[in-house]
């Protein structure tokens, strides 16, 4: 049995370098934001229980503010690729 896709794709990608700079530059922006939370727990850890916003201590607060972050960097990303190559894929 083997594995392999169902379909092959015989099509060039033309837009993977485009795709790859900005996955990149994406993941290190989320990556200092990220490193920014291990910091403040790591040096600060009282910070972390300070009441912020809504009466949410910080720590919840930016770990939300992560979460959302990932979706919104995913979903910029999945929308300007798919420009990009409709742009350059015609």
């Amino acid at each position: 049995m083997l594995h392999e896709p169902a379909a092959r794709e015989e099509a060039e990608d033309f837009a993977a370098d485009y795709k790859t700079k900005l996955g990149l530059r994406m993941f290190f922006v989320y990556a200092m934001v990220f490193a920014g939370f291990v910091a403040i727990n790591t040096f600060a850890p009282s910070i972390m229980g300070a009441i912020f916003l809504f009466g949410l201590n910080f720590a919840i607060f930016y770990g939300f503010f992560l979460i959302i972050l990932a979706v919104v960097l995913g979903v910029i990303y999945n929308n300007m690729c798919t420009a990009k190559e409709k742009e350059l894929n015609k």
